[in-house]
Order: structure tokens, then sequence, then C-alpha cells
């Protein structure tokens, strides 16, 4: 195991002003392409890829109360919670800030259709100011009552996730420099938590450290609470609760952490509790899991199809089918992404077609429990895609006494 080290990562490296650009030019780019006029993003997580600005995400994911307006071409305005628009000083992405119409019950009452009346007109007179006779303008989300106001001043909205999970989807070397930051400090974090893990612990105190370490660096948020051990790592998504963990028993846990520059770090492993020798079946699990990242990882290339990767990646045992992860790899950047590649049999009704390209990065799953078994095991690595394969972004190690 790697040792713990107090150092803070250095952030400095990093061109913030180069990255806000080229993410903003990259949503420009796709708005473009499928001929629409603008976007507006109210994904607090969008919002940050656009813009590099940000305010209370997990606060805004269900508060409609900040929103960008993103003309294909033209001032970028951002529309933000009340005396808060100092937040954006010094963003160069951002032309205009004025502040927002929460498109919200909770914050309108009685008032809520009056305020969406009011909302559409001030995007539509901004869209039409700089769309032309283009009516075409994305929304990665919207709240029903804007949808319904813009509708009636002649404004068609088209779904705004498409052209942004496609901008999001290729990393500049900014964002791959600054996403390793990140998971240096999920690194860190687990160093932390393989250290504090003890019989007696609690599952929520052992998660703790992760956390902790993440807030000391600069990180944001953890996403979900998937840690679980002993028979709660069977089935999987088990969240982390108040279970004292036992000597002798499997720990599982996957980070989805938003760390520095609100970066997702997607690593999962399992550790083993204590200094006794894990069962055989202990290991045949942990081995199966390891096998099957393994062979999935050295499949990755640039070039090769979704339903192609889908089709070549490792066969999972009909024993353990029924509890199998919901994708074999996934995009990961400010959060889970596009693409999801699912398993071959789930292809017809779940799948899509796409290209795996250089500077994707890609996050290649594995769970092992047999449905109704006693435990489970869950793996997972981060990974850039490079001209020539993968680049690992962690290089933490796995159970060496789960794989004897």
């Amino acid at each position: 195991m790697s040792k713990l080290t107090s150092i803070r990562h250095d952030k400095t490296q990093i061109d913030l002003v180069r990255m806000r650009k080229y993410r903003l030019g990259r949503v420009r780019e796709q708005l473009k392409s499928l001929g629409y006029g603008g976007i507006v993003i109210f994904d607090p997580v969008n919002l940050r890829y656009a813009t590099g600005s940000r305010n209370m995400q997990v606060f805004m994911l269900r508060n409609p109360a900040r929103y960008v307006f993103i003309p294909t071409e033209g001032p970028v305005t951002l529309f933000d919670f009340p005396n808060c628009e100092h937040l954006s000083d010094g963003i160069e992405t951002i032309d205009e800030v004025r502040p927002a119409t929460t498109l919200s019950y909770v914050a309108s009452g009685e008032n809520l259709y009056d305020n969406a009346k009011k909302w559409a007109k001030e995007i539509a007179d901004l869209f039409n100011q700089h769309a032309g006779d283009n009516k075409k303008l994305a929304v990665d989300y919207i709240p029903s009552v804007g949808a319904i106001e813009l509708a009636k001043l002649g404004v068609e909205v088209v779904d705004g996730q498409e052209p942004v999970e496609h901008a999001r989807s290729i990393k500049s070397q900014q964002e791959i420099e600054a996403m390793k930051i990140s998971v240096r400090t999920a690194e860190e974090g687990m160093i932390r938590m393989q250290q504090a893990l003890k019989p007696g612990i609690t599952e929520n105190e052992l998660w703790s450290h992760l956390h902790q370490t993440n807030i000391a660096h600069g990180g944001d948020y953890v996403e979900t609470r998937l840690l679980s051990s002993g028979y709660r790592t069977n089935p999987w998504y088990q969240e982390c609760s108040d279970k004292v963990i036992d000597e002798g028993e499997l720990v599982a846990f996957d980070t989805d952490m938003n760390g520095p520059f609100g970066f997702f770090t997607d690593i999962s492993r399992t550790f083993y509790c204590g200094d006794s020798e894990p069962s055989d079946e202990q290991k045949r699990l942990y081995q199966t899991a390891y096998e099957q990242i393994q062979h999935n990882i050295s499949l990755l290339k640039p070039g090769m199809t979704f339903k192609e990767y889908a089709e070549k990646s490792w066969k999972i045992p009909d024993e353990f089918f029924a509890n199998r992860y919901f994708t074999v790899a996934h995009g990961t950047g400010l959060s889970g992404e596009y693409p999801y590649i699912v398993f071959p049999q789930d292809f017809e009704e779940k799948g899509y077609n796409g290209t795996i390209q250089e500077n994707m990065v890609l996050s290649v799953e594995s769970y092992i429990g047999a449905e109704g078994g006693n435990e489970g095991v869950k793996l997972e690595e981060q990974l850039l895609i490079t001209k020539d394969g993968v680049e690992n972004f962690s290089d933490y190690p796995f159970e060496e006494k789960l794989l004897k």
C-alpha cells in the first residue's frame, strides 16, 4: 500500500482560463453542429462545465435558482441567485450577470405562472436577439412552467443534454491534469480509510475519512453513500450505515467523489478487515472481479464502437449475472457521464452506439456477487483513452491477500 502523505497537491499548474475557454468552445461547437441557436443550462454541473462558475451546486440540483444562457454566437448571460453576482467576477467566459427568476413553487407560491411568463420573456428576448431566425433553443432540463411559456412565445425547446454530454466527453490537457489531482486526493482518502479499517469501526466512521480528505484538499462533495461491509455487500447499492465492521469481513466502496476543480473520481475497491486469512469464497469473488476489469481494460482503444466493446467484454458467469453492474464502462468527467456502455445482453434494450475516442475518460466497473450470496466484491478503475490504448489514472493497489 502507498505511504500516506500530507502534502497539498499543486493546483497552480492548471491554467483555468485555458480550461474554461476550451469547455465553452466545446459546447458551442456541439450547438452549431446540431443547428441550435443557443442553450439554457440549469444543471449546476453542466453550468460549471460550460462557464467555470459554481455556486451552491447541491442546493441548485433541486432549486432552479441559477441558470445560464449561451448563444451559439454572442455574449454569455449568467442568471445567479440573489446577491451572488460577485461570485463570477473575473471569469472571462461570462459577459453579463443578472438576477435569476426561480421557477419553483416554494420560491414563487401563487406567483409561479406569472414568474414563468417573466422568465420566458427574458430568455426569449435574449435568444431572438442573438439567434436570428433560428427557433431551436436547447435546454438541459427545465421546470414545466418554463417550457410551457417558452412555447407560447414561439421558441422550439430541444433537449440540451446531447450537446453538453458530447462536449464533456473529450477532455483537454488541462482537464486531464486537473482530473489527476482529484484522483490523487481520492487515493489519499482511501489510504486513510484503509489505515482506519479495524474491527469495531462503523461503516459511517470509515467512510468519513474520504469525505474529510476531499474537503481538506478543496474538493466539493461525494455523490453517493456506496460503502458496505460483510453481508451488506450483497446485493450492491446498499448505502453506508452504522453497522459495525467485523473481523474477516469484506468492505466494498465506490468513491463517487467530486474532488478538486469539481472533477469526479470514480474508483472502487474492496478491502479485507482484520489480520485473519480470507476464505476461499472471498478470494474467488475478488479474483473473478479482478479478472473482469483487467480483461475489459485490455480491450479499450480509440476507434472501437460501444457495441463492439460490449460484445468483446468479459463474459460474466451465469451465477453473477442477476446482480451485475448496470454498465461495463461509462464516461467520467465532472460526474458520471456519456457514454454508458452496457452488457451485450442488455444492448438491444438499453444500449446505444458510438465510438470510443482519444481523450475520453472511462471508468471500467465490476460487481461480482451471486444472487442470494453472502458477500460481493466491487472493483473499478478510471482510465484515459490515448492514441495507443489507455493510461490508468490510479495506481492504488489491490488486496494482495485476496489475490493469492
